[in-house]
């Protein structure tokens, strides 16, 4: 779940904000919570990996592991994992539709069956 104080920024450079940010601030919790639980184990799972590998991947159990950062740069790294799961799910989708097209022999397309 995506705690919504985490996406406010501070940014006060007089730079427009970033529209992703903005996005997500303007949904509601409930929202938010939909759509991070309506991606698949495997998507989550590839994530959660990914994102260890930019934070660092030291076992909890034998480090004491802290990171810090400012919140434009986890709010980038929060960008980058929520396309990053836009992606796998359009793969995830497609490989589905793959999937039910070619398994269905009645909808295979022979070589011989095509006017080329």
């Amino acid at each position: 779940m995506i705690n919504p104080e985490f996406l406010t920024t501070d940014n006060n450079d007089g730079q427009e904000g970033n529209g992703l940010v903005q996005y997500l601030q303007d949904q509601s919790p409930d929202v938010l919570q939909r759509v991070a639980k309506s991606a698949s184990s495997d998507i989550q799972e590839i994530i959660r990996h990914n994102v260890q590998g930019l934070l660092g991947m030291l076992p909890g159990e034998q480090f004491e592991v802290k990171v810090t950062a400012n919140r434009d740069n986890l709010a980038n790294m929060l960008a980058s994992a929520m396309m990053t799961g836009y992606f796998l799910r359009q793969m995830e989708q497609r490989k589905e539709l793959e999937e039910s097209m070619f398994s269905d022999e009645a909808m295979e397309v022979k070589p011989e069956d095509l006017d080329l």
